[in-house]
Formats: structure tokens, sequence, C-alpha cells
């Protein structure tokens, strides 16, 4: 007798991200059934600019930078919390319907690498700022966060920890597909058929574009790029830019603000004072090109470029980089997240939520392709309500 398989019940997770851009948190709230996923609701909240300006300056040290710490960390819980009601009042559902929070934090250090000192063998560190016992309070639901510190204490670099989702999304049985986020900084996932063959950090994404547009036109992005694309690209600046030691390395690697930061950008421009605002602007962007296409150009089988991020909005930066693939690889499809089901403000949080699942079901990610973790690990913590 062939028995009917029974219905698999649903389970909710939400997955909050507010990434190294610094504009705010972007939610989901994710339908599994076993492995098949459907975001059910979707919600952003920007931050305050006091906010924005205490945890940009958070990424350097500076006066009692442990409570305010501390205190900027108790207001990012409590923009979680606003995006989590949101997300429930969207869907309709309880917080007694879902299982868990995956929430990333605001990375504000990122020091993986462990080091030889005169007290021996020191271990890297990663700092994501985050209150996860106060999100589980004041939403009344289990909270699964600090993905990354396992990874550094297994020897990884911690980052970046989204390609395994995207294996889990976009991988083609067939193909070789490079998965590109463009966050304030950009990552990207090198996807072998259904395996992971490696992912990195490419270098800068969005964070020197904005921070230059910020300074000099008051908004807060270059919207589609407009600025930058009327502006001309400094040949010898984009040298300059290009000629750090981070490019050249070999994975596993990953980067941040504590390198490309505005105290980078000012040493690189000394020697360029007389430059228009407008020509850095387009240089910038052109750095940013440079960075993702290169790093998918060493990998000659691929057949596709999927973009997801902010950065995929950018409808000049999409434009250089597609134009720059295709001059080392015409045969890549370069194309929005979009066009593979899955938006690309939602990819991030989605992969969170994803990540909150595993640790829940205690699935081990194998690192070692992508971060160089000694092997696999479980990755978070939990809060429980």
């Amino acid at each position: 007798m062939v028995h009917a398989q029974s219905q698999q019940p649903a389970q909710y997770i939400i997955g909050l991200m507010s990434g190294t851009s610094l504009d705010g948190v972007d939610g989901v709230l994710v339908e599994f059934i076993q492995e098949k996923t459907r975001n059910v609701s979707v919600i952003s909240s920007s931050f305050t600019p006091q906010l924005v300006a205490e945890l940009l300056a958070l990424n350097s040290s500076g006066a009692d930078e442990l409570q305010r710490g501390a205190r900027a960390a108790n207001a990012l819980a409590q923009v979680y919390a606003q995006v989590v009601h949101g997300l429930l009042a969207d869907s309709g559902l309880a917080a007694s319907q879902v299982s868990a929070i995956g929430v990333h934090g605001q990375t504000v250090r990122h020091q993986p690498h462990w080091t030889t000192g005169a007290e021996g063998e020191l271990a890297g560190y990663t700092i994501q700022l985050n209150n996860p016992a106060l999100l589980a309070e004041v939403t009344g639901i289990d909270v699964v966060a600090d993905f990354r510190s396992r990874d550094v204490a297994a020897r990884g670099q911690g980052a970046p920890l989204a390609p395994f989702f995207h294996q889990a999304w976009f991988a083609q049985t067939d193909s070789t597909v490079g998965v590109l986020n463009i966050g304030g900084i950009s990552n990207l996932t090198v996807l072998a058929g259904s395996s992971i063959s490696t992912g990195f950090d490419c270098g800068p994404g969005n964070a020197l574009m904005d921070g230059w547009c910020k300074q000099h036109t008051g908004a807060a992005y270059d919207d589609d790029g407009a600025w930058a694309a009327g502006g001309a690209v400094h040949a010898p600046l984009l040298h300059a830019l290009q000629n750090e030691a981070y490019f050249s390395q070999s994975a596993p690697k990953s980067t941040g603000r504590d390198l490309f930061n505005a105290a980078w950008l000012a040493a690189k421009l000394a020697p360029f004072s007389d430059l228009h605002t407008r020509d850095v602007q387009a240089t910038l962007t052109e750095l940013t090109a440079w960075a993702c296409a290169q790093s998918l150009c060493a990998y000659p089988a691929a057949s596709e470029l999927i973009v997801c991020g902010g950065g995929a909005l950018n409808g000049h930066l999409m434009r250089r980089i597609t134009a720059l693939v295709k001059a080392q690889l015409p045969a890549v499809q370069v194309l929005s997240s979009a066009q593979r089901g899955l938006p690309p403000l939602q990819v991030e949080a989605t992969a969170f939520a994803w990540l909150a699942r595993k640790m829940l079901l205690r699935e081990a990610l194998q690192l070692s392709t992508v971060t160089g973790a000694r092997g696999a690990r479980v990755l978070g913590a939990l809060y429980p309500a």
C-alpha cells in the first residue's frame, strides 16, 4: 500500500539586515516548508541621521566608545523591533507563530586575522553592534544573532556568510554562476554547479560613493548613479585607488570600513586636490565596478552574474560592471537577482532568516572554501524569548 506523504507544516522566520551602507534595516518574514522558501512580508526602515552618524563614528576609536556602543546597540534593537512588529502586522501572524528572528547586527570592527605577539597567538575578532536579548524581550520571539564570531574562532574570515544562501537559492546544476552583492562592501560568490567554489569580499561597494555624495551634495546616495554618470573618470586617481594591496590578495579575504573609509580616501586624494567633486564620484563608481568585474573575470567558466544589494539599483554602476565584465567575458549575462526570483534588497535579509533556520536545526555549514575556517561549524547564538 502506498501512503500519501503528510503535508509538512510551514515554519516562519524573520530575517533582519542592516549593512555597511548604513541606510537602515531590511526585514523579511520568510515561510519555510522544508527547503522551499517564500517571502510573506517585506519591510524596510531607515535609521535616524543621529544613529547613522553614531554608527559611522563607532567604526573608529573614540572617547567613551564602550558606553556609546552599548547605547547604539540598544537603539538598533528598537529599530529592529519596529521592523519585526511591522512584518507581523503586515502578514497577520502572531509572534507565537514565528520560530525565530535572524539578525546580523551592525559591523563596526572587522579584524579576523589571527596574529602572533609577545603573549603568544592572539585570536582575530569581528564586532557587530546588537542587543539580541533586548530584541527577544520586546518582540517575544527567539533571536539568533552573532553569526560571525564562531567562524572567526575557527580561524575563518567571518565573512561573507551569504554565499551559503546564494548556493541554496541561485545555484544551477549545469552552470557556473557568480552572485554579486553590492552593499557598503561588495562580495562575490562563485557557484560551480550546485557547489560553492569560493566567496569573498571584492572591495568597496556603495560605502565610498555614498560618503562622497553625502559630503558634497547632501544626498544620502547617488540616485541611479546620475551624478557619477555626468562626471569623467580620472585615470591617475583610479590607478592610485586600485593600487591597494587588498585587491591583489587571494581568497579567502574580507574587508570593511576598517580599510575602505574616509581617511583611506583622503590619503589617496591628497595628490589630486584640484579634481572636480563630480569627477571624483565618477572615479569612485569606476573603482567599485572594476573591483566587482575583476573578481568575476578570474572565473572564466562563469555564464551569469546575478547582482543584488543596493548597488543593483544604481543604473550607471550596473552599466559599468556589465561593460567591464563583457570586455573580458563576452558571453556572461549580467542580471538583477529579481530576474532570478528575489529582489535585490531582500537577498541579505532572507539569507539571515535562512542562516537562523540552519542554527535552529544545528546544521553545520562547511566554511572552508569561503572563509577559510577549519571545517564545518554551526553559526549563531540563540537568545530565547
